[in-house]
């Protein structure tokens, strides 16, 4: 991992939490103890985050959802082996609901090849990146848009998302932990969520690495909800065996 890429997931992962041990972050960005102070430091000096004795602190607050634009260059090789893999688990003929995020992004260029496929989604860029697919049928519900991660949100999407049903949800929010399940720091996306997660007969979170053992603001979906979670290579394996403990399938993409 560069430096520019290993900062950015540690920026993401301190503002997603609020606060993050040093030796929590060596072991998901994979360095040394003494590169992620080094990094630290950088960017304490930048005003993005705070340095504490061993760990840092959000700038910004527990709250804080990363944008579309940060989110992009973090962890992206896994990202495209973990929408790849998750694509093996939709058929022709299926009716599945996509949420939001840079992963499901990358899932949806691979489902735009499948015939007879009706995708809901709130996601402005799922919904792009399936325009032009002629098998490929696209709903979305209304609501207000969330900027930072061109979604839509909100009671109108909830309800318009609410009254259908589908095989199967596909998630990726900010965090996702064997004891807490999937989790973000918005109120307004995790509502969302959740009407995604109900109307479906099972549900697939796509996390790399960096999410995995990550908790956040408020909980969207729990451990015994989720019937698939599809991850990469560098996943920390204590949390993948306490979500297969849950009765969640693992799948794990090789990076």
């Amino acid at each position: 991992m560069f430096a520019a890429e290993r900062r950015q997931v540690i920026l993401e992962l301190v503002r997603a939490n609020g606060a993050v041990s040093l030796r929590e972050l060596a072991r998901i960005v994979r360095a040394s103890e003494v590169t992620v102070r080094r990094d630290l430091r950088f960017l304490d000096a930048e005003g993005l985050l705070s340095r504490r004795r061993g760990g840092a602190v959000a700038s910004d607050g527990p709250a804080y959802e990363p944008s579309h634009s940060e989110k992009t260059g973090v962890a992206g090789a896994a990202k495209e082996a973990i929408a790849e893999l998750a694509a093996g688990l939709v058929s022709p003929g299926d009716a599945i609901v996509v949420g939001a995020g840079t992963t499901t992004q990358a899932l949806a260029r691979h489902l735009a090849r499948l015939p007879r496929l009706t995708v809901v989604t709130n996601s402005l860029l799922v919904a792009q990146a399936l325009a032009r697919s002629p098998g490929v049928e696209v709903l979305l519900p209304g609501g207000v848009l969330r900027g930072p991660i061109f979604a839509l949100v909100g009671s109108t999407a909830e309800q318009g998302i609410g009254g259908l049903r589908v095989q199967r949800a596909f998630l990726s929010g900010n965090g996702l932990s064997a004891a807490r399940g999937l989790s973000t720091p918005n109120t307004e996306v995790a509502g969302v969520d959740r009407a995604m997660a109900a109307i479906a007969d099972d549900v697939t979170v796509l996390a790399d690495h960096t999410k995995i053992g990550v908790d956040t603001m408020v909980r969207t979906v729990f451990p015994d909800r989720i019937t698939h979670v599809v991850t990469d290579s560098h996943a920390p394996s204590d949390e993948l065996d306490g979500l297969r403990a849950a009765g969640v399938t693992v799948h794990v993409a090789e990076v």
